[in-house]
């Protein structure tokens, strides 16, 4: 499938440019030389190399929305979006290019001091820093308010006691957002946002690298702060503020899961379809049987209408123009209709769906977590019912 083409039926994307697809273009190239042939390593030490990450910097492929000014290459997150599109479309999911520039690269450009931004970004957007967001603990997931990790004033510092889990990037973060209790009393009030970098952090360690169903291939690691010093200087904004922020971004960050979704529903339907032409059953290609074509336009039916939907939040996103609500709505819709079309396709290869050399195995293993994390779709549902 060409990289200009988003889909089965040839229709594209109104945000996409012709510097957008040079960009998707470059990604899909690199990607499928340097991150592909290596799936297999990755995924048994259940990392991506961190040359990598180093090689994909030069090429530009990280933080590719932030200004240049700050090293990135100056796009918006429609450049993002190509790279992270690239990625999945190939049924890719061990890269952590979705949380370092993403995520991470955004919250520092939103609440960032000028001497932050400077001192992160450009490392960042060359891939000498790793960067990573510790939300989640070990009792505390989609309740950002049950947060235990403590941050307690000291001076002119901060002490960080707790634990994280889940934290993708976690293994080889130089830096960490950690979002935290600096006033333990005030609830979710209480909660703000610290950089540490983990390099020189006293006290900070990177637990176990997680076993986890599917993308396996993915840094993702528990971490723990025992007596972490931070300096005051390293906390994003106002203190006490960080739920708000996380709010903010949360409905960029949903919208970056369902972007992935929708184009892994893509990829896996064109690989079925490739598979099925060329699979024989009963003297005749699969794709020759009414069941098999009639399950395949029902996926590519239902690929599509998630692909229209991604691109008109795109378009708002781009304008400043995203609520919430309909992130939510985007982030819940994408990865249910993910799961439904991937196991439908993987029913189509029939034995051979179930061996991980078949890259459909490995994005039905992969599509599951989509649905849970960044807040699970449960979640999105009251988020999307409290606006109606």
């Amino acid at each position: 499938m060409s990289s200009s083409q988003t889909n089965t039926t040839g229709y594209t994307s109104p945000w996409i440019d012709d510097e957008v697809i040079a960009l998707r273009e470059m990604a899909t190239k690199f990607f499928e030389a340097e991150l592909i042939p290596h799936q297999e390593r990755f995924e048994s030490q259940k990392y991506v190399d961190r040359e990598f990450w180093n090689k994909a910097g030069e090429l530009g492929l990280l933080c590719a929305s932030i200004p240049q000014e700050y090293g990135g290459g100056g796009g918006t997150v429609a450049h993002d979006f190509a790279v992270f599109d690239a990625q999945y479309r190939l049924g890719d999911s061990g890269f952590g290019n979705m949380v370092h520039s993403g995520l991470v690269a955004h919250y520092l450009l939103a609440y960032g001091t000028e001497e932050q931004k400077q001192r992160w970004l450009p490392g960042m957007a060359g891939g000498a820093i790793v960067g990573a967001i510790a939300m989640t603990e070990p009792g505390a997931g989609s309740d950002l308010k049950a947060l235990r990790t403590m941050a307690i004033r000291d001076g002119d510092s901060y002490v960080i006691n707790g634990s994280k889990t889940f934290i993708s990037n976690g293994k080889h973060a130089d830096i960490v957002i950690v979002v935290c209790k600096t006033d333990p009393s005030a609830g979710a009030k209480g909660i703000s946002l610290i950089v540490v970098e983990t390099a020189h952090a006293e006290g900070y360690r990177v637990g176990r690298l997680l076993d986890k169903l599917g993308m396996k291939g993915q840094d993702t690691a528990e971490l723990s702060f025992t007596d972490v010093r931070v300096p005051v200087s390293h906390r994003l904004g106002a203190e006490n503020a960080g739920f708000g922020y996380l709010m903010t971004q949360l409905a960029h960050e949903r919208l970056i899961v369902a972007v992935c979704a929708a184009a892994a529903t893509e990829a896996a339907v064109a690989a079925t379809v490739r598979y099925t032409k060329e699979r024989k059953a009963f003297g005749a290609p699969l794709f020759e049987m009414q069941n098999t074509r009639f399950e395949l336009a029902e996926c590519a039916t239902l690929a599509q209408v998630s692909r229209v939907f991604v691109d008109s939040c795109i378009e708002q996103h781009l304008r400043g123009g995203l609520d919430g609500a309909t992130a939510s709505m985007a982030k819940a819709y994408c990865t249910d209709i993910q799961g439904q079309v991937v196991d439908r396709c993987l029913q189509l290869f029939g034995g051979y769906g179930y061996m991980l050399e078949y890259p459909i195995a490995r994005m039905y293993a992969d599509a599951r977590v989509q649905r849970i994390y960044a807040g699970a779709n449960e979640v999105m549902k009251e988020l999307i019912a409290r606006s109606l």
